[in-house]
Formats: C-alpha cells, structure tokens, sequence
C-alpha cells in the first residue's frame, strides 16, 4: 500500500491536489507519518494500523470531510476538535479573526480588559482564538447548540483559554428584545445588560437555493442549521445581530461579520440604515467580499 494508492481512491470525488492533500493530512495527523515516511514506497514498513487506515480511508470515500475523520482542524496556529455537531473551521473565518486581532492590539500592556461577544461560536474557534491571543480579554459565547458548546467547552479546556460559554438562540433573543422594549421603551432586555467592545460572527448566511451547487462533503455532513438561511431572508441573522450589537456595543464598539458576497450590498445599507458608521468591507484570499466591519455611534 502506498500513499499514491491511497490518493488515487478519492479522484473519483476529488482532484488530484485535494485528494493528494486529504491523505497527507490523514497519515501526519492519525499516524505520526513524517512526508519521508508518506513518499518512502509502501506504507507498511512505517508500523502503522492498516486496519484502522482502512476504516478512515471509507469514510472518506463516502464524502465526509476530512476534518471530521481524524476528528480536528487547524485554526490560526492551533487545532481544534471538531465533529459534525460543528462548522469546520474554515480559512475565511481565520481572517475574519485576524481582522479583529488587529483592532485588540490598542488595548494590549494598557491594563484595560476589551469584552468580546462571539455569537453562534460552534467550535469556539474565533472565541478561543481571541481568549488565547489577547490574554487581557474577556469572552463570551454564544450558540444554541448544546452539542457545539460541549466541543466548544472541550477545545477551550485543551487549549487553556478562558471563556465563557452560554446556550443562546439569537433570533428568540431578539424577539423577546424587540417585545421587550415595546412593552416598555425605557426598559432595556435583560440579556443585553453586558456592555461589550467588540461583537464578532460567522452566522448561518447561506440561502438555500444556493444548496444545488454545495459539494457532498459540505451538505451532507456539516449542520445545517449553522449554513442555511431562509430564501426569502437571507439577512435573518444579520438583523438579529445588529439589533443587539445596537444595545449590547459600547459607543465606538466593534461588529465583526463574515458575510455572504451575494448579500454585500444589501447588507451594508442596511447596517447603514440602522445608525452604524465606517461599515467596511475587507475580501478573503479568493477575492471575495467576505467581511464586514462597523462601529456603533
């Protein structure tokens, strides 16, 4: 058995470059192989289980994405578990952390602790990106997946981040919100107490007429409720998220968003429409409009 066997199974689902990239990544994280060992000739004389490689190299024939065979993914220098109660973590988000990194560094050797809300965390991977690289802040997260914050909670704990996790639904959230403040304009939700400085998300921002054209290994393994959105409306999470970034923001806080490109222009009227100030855009790698920062007035 060697690696170019091994590659060459999965052409059938994938190109050569992505299949070839699967099984290194494969052999390197469940195995301990060097790139010596994997390009050496045939697998067997490295020691390992050749039963067990087999059993993952099925499950990647039936389209589940690698990630969740070998049970993790690299993010912004640190790998973090994942399964399918979670997104993979993906390389726009990273930059979409690193973004925010960037507006954290004023408040570093100031003394002053920046509060950060990540809603709809998954893996905690922003969360814990930002605990771990800001040690001055505070994090909260959100999701409302009780199976995501248990991976979340676990991936904290591995990686020694401080961060607070906590089973929220951020559309029930902005309901009770907006009844809330009906009932009685003076009176401010509850839940929205917290003062924040910074309020960052990937929220679910796929339509689902876009499903058609999503690969196996996406829409059949990864949740859906943290992909799709209503066709009929496709900002649902946005609103739901500025209207508590609004209340929730410090004056001049941050809102962080990873966004869908066909829904840039709307997206950034609207935020405009609802009060915030600099709303800018940044692209991903692929040159695509994927990132939206605004300040609140």
């Amino acid at each position: 058995m060697t690696y170019s066997d091994l590659w060459r199974r999965l052409t059938p689902l994938y190109d050569e470059g992505e299949a070839k990239a699967m099984v290194r990544l494969l052999l390197e994280r469940c195995f301990g192989l060097t790139l010596a060992d994997i390009y050496g000739g045939g697998l067997e004389a490295s020691g390992i289980n050749t039963e067990r490689l087999e059993q993952l190299m099925r499950r990647l024939e039936q389209s589940e994405p690698v990630q969740y065979a070998i049970g993790e993914e690299l993010f912004c220098g640190r790998w973090f578990r994942v399964t399918p109660a979670v997104l993979i973590p993906r390389p726009e988000t990273q930059e979409l952390c690193e973004w925010c990194l960037g507006s954290l560094s004023p408040w570093r050797g100031r003394g002053e602790r920046p509060h950060i809300l990540d809603i709809g965390t998954g893996s905690g991977c922003i969360a814990i990106t930002l605990a771990a690289e800001v040690a001055e802040a505070r994090v909260t997260a959100w999701d409302i997946s009780e199976e995501a914050l248990t991976i979340a909670r676990e991936n904290a704990q591995h990686l020694g981040a401080q961060v607070t996790f906590e089973q929220v639904d951020i559309l029930a959230h902005a309901q009770s919100s907006l009844q809330s403040k009906a009932a009685e304009p003076s009176v401010k939700f509850k839940a929205q107490s917290p003062r924040y400085d910074i309020i960052i998300s990937n929220p679910p921002y796929i339509a689902k007429m876009e499903a058609e054209q999503m690969t196996g290994n996406v829409l059949d393994w990864e949740p859906h409720g943290a992909l799709f959105v209503p066709d009929d409306d496709p900002l649902l999470f946005y609103r739901a998220i500025a209207r508590l970034a609004l209340s929730a923001l410090k004056p001049q806080g941050l809102l962080f968003l990873e966004i869908n490109p066909l829904y840039h222009d709307e997206l950034m009227a609207m935020l405009r429409d609802m009060g915030f100030a600099d709303v800018e855009t940044r692209n991903d790698q692929f040159n695509k409009q994927r990132m939206i920062k605004a300040v609140r007035q």
